[in-house]
């Protein structure tokens, strides 16, 4: 469930097909996404998980598996 709504967050905001992105997807490879959409992701993750989410953790984040782990061990 985590997978599928941080799914259709980036989706949404990159205006993309969601059966394009995986669990191993890289967002800023893959989706060619830039430091701005990679901020309203982390913003539009926080405010649905209702979760504040450090600088600290947004710099471990490459793939799409390292943020639902990160929101599984904390929701």
């Amino acid at each position: 469930m985590i997978f599928e709504k941080v799914r259709d967050i980036l989706a949404d905001q990159l205006e993309l097909d969601p059966a394009t992105i995986t669990m191993d997807t890289n967002i800023l490879e893959d989706l060619e996404a830039d430091s701005l959409d990679f901020v309203e992701l982390v913003t539009s993750i926080e405010d649905e998980f209702d979760i504040v989410i450090t600088d600290e953790a947004v710099g471990d984040f490459k793939t799409v598996r390292q943020v639902v782990e990160f929101l599984e061990d904390r929701v």
